[in-house]
């Protein structure tokens, strides 16, 4: 067995003010996003030759689409943690659901938040938003990844016990061995999808495929992760005494992957010069 890390989640405070990991996660895969984003951009205008100007329109939206993702992150994710996970319990104590810094964030509610946010932008400014949801989420992962950090210096989201040499025991998880669930996520959610999607970023895909491509890569290691993982214990299992709700939410996301990828297998490629 190896010992918990204890880390304070507070890094500083002053006040009552605090900066804490969980939020700088949240940061990091922000301006993650952000400059790798940046990086595409330069790399697909100087294939399809095109001017200054265009490159500077192009950043013009960039950092609009990433202040609507981040609101739609946020929102989505807090409010998707609400609904699926823990809706008696806030019907009561309404005033909790604004304490977003305790943990308590939803990945497919914060997808969902991301996605609509981002696509009314697209929407009122004729962008084409299979493209810019093709250049994030082939970043998407570091924010995954950093995310599932946060979760585990939060001592949350632990793993089911476990004999394992490397079972750790949490604060919150009681004097039993359990699965560092959250550093497998970390690894599968973050790294590895990371190494598969970022390579492929400029691949003359129809736009679209490659966000197909993640939902389903996305949906496959989250439902194969949450084997190891202990289910929200105001939920329990949900299906069969096995199947969790994450399961049931990431295999949703994996057959709209799916859907996505045939429905966007005529559509327009990356570099159309």
């Amino acid at each position: 067995m190896i010992p918990y890390p204890h880390i304070n989640p507070v890094i500083v405070k002053v006040g009552p003010l605090a900066i804490r990991w969980y939020g700088v996660m949240y940061l990091i895969g922000f301006l993650s996003t952000y400059f790798l984003v940046r990086k595409q951009i330069k790399e697909q205008a100087h294939v399809l030759g095109k001017t200054k100007e265009e490159i500077e329109q192009e950043f013009y939206h960039l950092d609009n689409l990433i202040l609507y993702g981040a609101i739609g992150v946020v929102l989505g994710g807090r409010i998707g943690y609400v609904i699926f996970y823990n809706l008696p319990y806030y019907m009561k104590h309404p005033i909790e659901i604004f304490e977003t810094w305790h943990g308590g964030m939803s990945f497919h509610g914060g997808l969902a938040g991301a996605v609509a946010a981002c696509a009314i932008y697209c929407k009122r400014h004729n962008l084409n938003p299979w493209l810019w949801g093709d250049r994030f989420v082939v970043t998407a992962p570091i924010g995954l990844g950093c995310g599932r950090i946060g979760n585990f210096i939060n001592g949350e989201l632990y793993g089911r016990p476990t004999n394992v040499p490397w079972a750790m025991v949490f604060p919150a998880g009681g004097p039993i061995p359990r699965h560092p669930s959250q550093l497998y996520e970390a690894f599968l959610e973050g790294v590895l999808l990371f190494l598969i999607l970022w390579p492929i970023r400029n691949k003359n895909w129809a736009t679209g495929r490659k966000v197909a491509l993640f939902l389903m890569l996305y949906g496959i290691v989250r439902i194969f992760a949450e084997f190891f993982r202990e289910p929200d214990p105001q939920l329990g299992f949900i299906l069969w005494g096995w199947v969790t709700m994450g399961q049931i939410l990431s295999l949703i996301i994996l057959i709209i992957g799916i859907f996505i990828w045939m429905y966007r297998k005529d559509g327009e490629k990356l570099f159309t010069k």
